[in-house]
């Protein structure tokens, strides 16, 4: 309950089941603490998650787990407190995991710290860690600072590994089927009606503020090509489609097997609010609710 409660956001309510759980004199271990410091890290609570944390070594006497020091990386950078999570790292009493340097090279590209993004892709790719996730991270990074050449070697680098990239992908069930998107895919046959409604539902979506954010697009081409290709995310063209076929008002449900990317989530909250309906997508770390222009996240994601 507790793990299922951080999932969705409910940070506090996840606390709140830990405090009757140890009043009902059950031991937490480390499971319950990863799951409350999980629930803590989507819900935004940092005072709450170093809390946790402090409970769990000075009370219950339970040694950290990797898994619980990147948990702690992650809560802090989130919080956009990159200094405190970048000194959490330098005095850990374990080698910082491939998951540690994920988690502050992630929130050191959102918020713009060159310096630390620089020294978290650096510590990555020295990283025994061979996984898609790193080389995707670290290529955006260098994409992001027009570092074309060194996204060349990083790609060069995967293909060498025989690492590949997961193409994002995404669902909707209309009607008891199943259908599939996939990014920039123009396959199913109702792929110029859902391009049409997703055009004209986007300058609706810009009358009421939204800007495409191309700074989240990673490829060497024109402002106007990376619209284009934010445009067509697995998850909107799912959304064009549901629009396109669902009754006015009702509740749109997608799956994706990605994260979801910061554009895509104002995108869906605008949605939802200028098309009064709730939008549910369960990405790869979460539920995200959609509802009259707020997600439940709260922007924890």
């Amino acid at each position: 309950m507790i793990n299922a409660n951080g999932m969705h956001g409910c940070g506090r309510r996840a606390i709140s089941l830990f405090e009757e759980m140890t009043d009902e004199n059950v031991i937490p271990d480390h499971i319950t603490f990863l799951a409350l410091l999980y629930a803590c890290s989507h819900s935004g609570l940092m005072d709450e998650g170093k809390r946790v944390f402090d409970i769990m070594k000075y009370e219950y006497k339970l040694e950290p787990w990797p898994e619980h020091y990147a948990c702690m990386v992650d809560l802090l950078s989130r919080s956009n407190s990159l200094e405190e999570a970048h000194s959490f790292v330098r005095n850990m009493p374990i080698k910082p995991t491939s998951e540690v340097w994920c988690a502050l090279l992630s929130a050191s590209l959102i918020h713009s710290n060159k310096e630390l993004r620089e020294l978290a892709a650096k510590k990555l790719l020295q990283s025994d860690t061979e996984n898609s996730g790193k080389y995707v991270l670290i290529s955006n990074i260098f994409a992001a600072d027009g570092r074309w050449n060194d996204v060349e070697e990083v790609r060069l680098r995967m293909k060498g590994n025989g690492t590949k990239k997961t193409p994002g992908c995404s669902w909707i069930e209309v009607e008891n089927k199943i259908h599939t998107f996939m990014a920039r895919d123009k396959s199913h046959p109702k792929s110029d009606d859902i391009c049409l409604k997703l055009a004209q539902f986007t300058e609706l979506l810009e009358t009421e503020g939204y800007r495409a954010q191309t700074k989240f697009v990673f490829h060497n081409v024109s402002g106007e090509e990376k619209m284009q290709i934010l445009y067509r995310h697995s998850e909107r063209l799912a959304l064009g489609f549901g629009l396109l076929v669902t009754p006015n008002g009702s509740t749109i449900r997608i799956t994706k097997n990605l994260r979801i990317c910061d554009d895509c989530h104002t995108f869906f909250k605008i949605a939802s609010k200028v098309s009064q309906r709730t939008l549910v997508v369960r990405d790869a770390n979460r539920f995200h609710h959609f509802e009259r222009g707020i997600c439940s996240c709260g922007d924890f994601w």
